[in-house]
């Protein structure tokens, strides 16, 4: 993996102030926009399964704003008996790209044996704008959250995605641009969850909005992104880094905005579970409650727990006391 130096209500209706050109690149000599590109091997085969008849990964193009932006999906096994079946957006860190968090967490794998579709889109210059501040390489701040928009909007058409069970999650720069999707589009998602990453702050805060579980997951180790947050980062190459809040203050500013009730923390083997209870409404159809929460996994660095990739050196650690993909995934569960 390349240095991620850097981290980083279910919908009623689509935004009706969003402009957008939804259109797949044509495939050869045809023509045809709704068809999706077979994608060859980025990083190995693919291990998932197809559906009837489609390839179990495509690689794809959007064009949203004017550019044309790229992202990979994979079709679950089945599991969703031909319904509309649960999308799960995850985001690459900076400096990666989808098929290197593909491999790093494996999510495809769970994901599509539970029935749910997965899109890695993939960002510019190799990273997301989590935050609200312009850069010299991001003049429109708010260009990627559209992107996201857009994404989901397409595969709610195109590929049968259930608009009530849209899913976000992240690496790094990726953790934190799925907090900010949460943060200012909370009626767009079902639930968000996060690892190693925080909320943006200062200049470039994001400050979230609504009601939304969120799940952040963080290294006690990180020796990156540190987990009380880095208020004043060092310069660094490219893109400023941007400065953030805490891991924990994350997750409480997602329960302040939920009217989150008074948190509880549990000790479990290899790591620390904060959970806030959300208001309402009180539990799922799975039998799970509402909630926020923060788990802070010990001997970890900035590194997807349970992850057999080895990370980059100066990354820390990588625990095994938590698979962040499957805590992930029964967290996206239970959410209402």
């Amino acid at each position: 993996m390349r240095s991620l130096r850097d981290l980083t209500l279910r919908p009623r209706r689509w935004p009706t102030a969003l402009v957008l050109v939804l259109a797949l690149l044509p495939v050869g000599c045809a023509g045809d926009p709704g068809r999706t590109e077979p994608a060859p091997p980025a990083s190995g085969p693919s291990r998932s399964g197809a559906t009837a008849g489609a390839a179990p990964e495509v690689r794809a193009r959007l064009k949203v704003d004017g550019d044309t932006r790229a992202y990979l999906l994979h079709r679950p096994t089945g599991g969703a008996g031909g319904g509309p079946r649960p999308l799960v957006i995850a985001f690459h860190g900076r400096g990666a790209d989808a098929a290197e968090l593909r491999g790093q967490s494996r999510l495809e794998q769970a994901a599509g044996a539970r029935g749910m579709l997965v899109a890695y889109p993939e960002g510019l210059d190799r990273g997301w704008g989590a935050g609200t501040r312009a850069t010299e390489r991001r003049p429109d701040p708010d260009l990627d959250v559209r992107f996201t928009e857009a994404l989901i909007q397409h595969l709610v058409r195109t590929e049968r995605a259930d608009p009530g069970r849209v899913l976000v999650t992240g690496f790094s720069n990726g953790g934190s641009m799925a907090l900010r999707v949460a943060a200012q589009r909370p009626g767009l998602l079902a639930a968000a969850a996060s690892v190693s990453g925080q909320l943006p702050a200062g200049a470039a805060g994001i400050e979230p909005t609504g009601r939304v579980p969120v799940l952040v997951v963080y290294g006690a180790d990180d020796p990156v992104r540190p987990p009380a947050g880095w208020p004043s980062p060092p310069p660094g190459p490219g893109e400023p880094i941007l400065p953030s809040l805490s891991a924990r203050a994350s997750a409480e500013a997602f329960a302040a905005a939920g009217g989150a009730g008074e948190p509880t923390t549990q000790e479990r083997r290899g790591y620390d579970r904060t959970v806030w209870p959300l208001d309402v409404p009180p539990r799922s159809a799975h039998g799970g409650a509402a909630t926020v929460q923060l788990l802070v996994v010990h001997d970890a660095g900035h590194t997807w727990p349970g992850s057999d990739v080895t990370p980059p050196q100066g990354f820390g650690p990588t625990s095994r006391a938590l698979d962040a993909t499957d805590t992930i995934l029964d967290f996206f569960a239970a959410a209402p």
